[in-house]
């Protein structure tokens, strides 16, 4: 047996362990009512994920070989994805424990919800990287679909009857979109000989074949999948579920619809733009992206100045750095290897602000800013987390999302100016808009009837340690993770 051919099979161990990880926690969740066992297994499978996601990232980046399988295959965009869900998957978990205790103590939640929580959680993320994981597009869609049906149980969580109506666009808005992007995945297979029979195609056949795929039928299917997995993303004009659902959810599960199903749903957009390209050119695809991507930050800047939900904001947040991540791969080159990097900063700084915003919630009662007033003095560890999430998100220098920004914006001046000037406008727009809602949030009297000090010390801790991989990563980034990154910028 080759070294190679012995790399091969320990990732796909790897593999196997991370997927059924949380596959194990959501049936021990199934199968028990002690919320102590369901908490344990649940963190244990954030830390077997953690760990395997850092062993199968660092052997991509070193040895630049993924497991060849039928079924599951790594390549760099895939080490990178699966590194952000184990990440924020595994900040979640532990936010989760102490997030849910505080929720049942103050009677909001009971024994059976606690018990669905964690049932949905652990299979949110066995379905995340199930995605990821996979050779098989049929599987990708099927494990995203996943995502879907499961998220739309968390969403509508809290069984108000705003949650409810949020569940149901969710729910509606996503499964068709991701019908057309289904109907866009089979117009790619086109491309492949059968010969009467069915060959198990995977991503690595349609790019072998993408020549052989007529110039049209290539446009028009990655028109569908565009729009199909864009609406996942959340990409303007089809982001119109995200406030909503962002607002309704269990804050952790809001952390992971932006810091790891948004990356989910791009990798897929990016391979099957991959194939296009081999097709048609790389003109084509980038358009596509750079439309979308201008249209989703304009949109999100503006309407993040009108804004009334502190959960709602950071939703347009997202949806405004999906744009920016849209125009980077758009312009490709150096747009494309900075988006990449995007990726990784991105779900950090969201993944922050998300669980500061839970703590704001639990400390106000409230997810209306003009119900938040005076939240340093009350809650001042969460508040300068929460300041810190909203200058790493809005790109303040040094950190990392001011380098990748730069590098997407200096990638399309030469061929796009007028894009990234009005890019770069909507950024502004969109720095104030959230600067405004940040200061009326922290600064000011606080309500009398609100308590000063956190509500747990482990609320902190998990923010905290995204705040300082943040800051590390931005300061000190891996060679490893400029390898993945460089991957990614080569091939998509």
């Amino acid at each position: 047996m080759s070294p190679q051919c012995g790399a091969s099979k320990n990732n796909m161990s790897l593999i196997f362990l991370a997927i059924a990880s949380p596959c194990i926690a959501s049936c021990v969740a199934l199968i028990t009512k002690r919320r102590a066992i369901m908490e344990a297994a649940t963190i244990l499978s954030s830390v077997v994920v953690l760990l395997s996601a850092a062993v199968l990232a660092l052997t991509v980046a070193q040895d630049g070989v993924y497991s060849r399988s039928a079924y599951f295959s790594v390549d760099a965009l895939g080490a990178l994805v699966i590194a952000t869900i184990a990440v924020v998957g595994c900040a979640a978990a532990f936010y989760s424990v102490a997030y849910m205790r505080e929720e049942a103590e103050k009677k909001v939640i009971g024994q059976s919800r606690t018990r669905q929580y964690f049932l949905f959680f652990n299979i949110f993320v066995g379905a995340m990287l199930f995605a990821s994981a996979t050779a098989n597009p049929i599987l990708t869609w099927i494990a995203i679909e996943a995502t879907t049906l499961s998220t739309a149980f968390l969403i509508s969580f809290y069984n108000k009857p705003s949650a409810m109506e949020a569940a149901w666009k969710y729910l509606i808005i996503n499964s068709v979109g991701l019908l057309l992007g289904f109907f866009g995945t089979l117009l790619y297979f086109t491309s492949v000989e059968t010969g009467g029979s069915m060959p198990l195609v995977d991503w690595s056949l349609l790019s072998a074949h993408a020549g052989d795929l007529d110039p049209m039928v290539a446009k028009i299917a990655f028109i569908f999948v565009l729009i199909g997995y864009g609406t996942k993303v959340g990409f303007a004009p089809m982001h119109t579920w995200k406030p909503d659902a962002y607002g309704k959810a269990p804050t952790p599960i809001a952390a992971l619809f932006s810091g790891a199903l948004l990356n989910v749903a791009l990798a897929a957009v990016l391979r099957f733009k991959a194939i296009t390209d081999s097709a048609v050119g790389a003109e084509f695809t980038g358009q596509m992206l750079i439309i979308l991507g201008l249209l989703s930050v304009s949109v999100a800047a503006f309407i993040m100045f009108t804004q009334r939900n502190y959960k709602r904001l950071l939703a347009y947040s997202s949806i405004e750095h999906a744009g920016i991540m849209a125009l980077g791969f758009g312009f490709g080159g150096i747009g494309a290897l900075a988006s990449a990097l995007h990726m990784v900063y991105h779900s950090l700084a969201k993944a922050i602000l998300f669980f500061a915003a839970g703590n704001i919630l639990l400390q106000y009662s409230s997810t209306k800013i003009r119900h938040v007033k005076g939240a340093l003095r009350a809650i001042p560890a969460t508040s300068m987390l929460f300041i810190f999430g909203f200058l790493a998100a809005s790109g303040i220098p040094p950190l990392g999302l001011f380098l990748t920004k730069a590098h997407i914006a200096a990638a399309g001046m030469a061929s796009h100016p007028i894009v990234v000037i009005v890019a770069v406008l909507a950024l502004i727009v969109a720095f104030v808009a959230f600067l405004k809602h940040t200061h009326a949030m922290m600064f000011g009297e606080k309500p009398e009837e609100i308590t000063v000090g956190e509500s747990s010390i482990w609320l902190l801790i998990p923010p905290c340690v995204l705040a300082v991989l943040f800051v590390y990563l931005s300061v000190y980034p891996p060679a490893e993770l400029y390898t993945l990154v460089s991957a990614i910028a080569i091939l998509h």
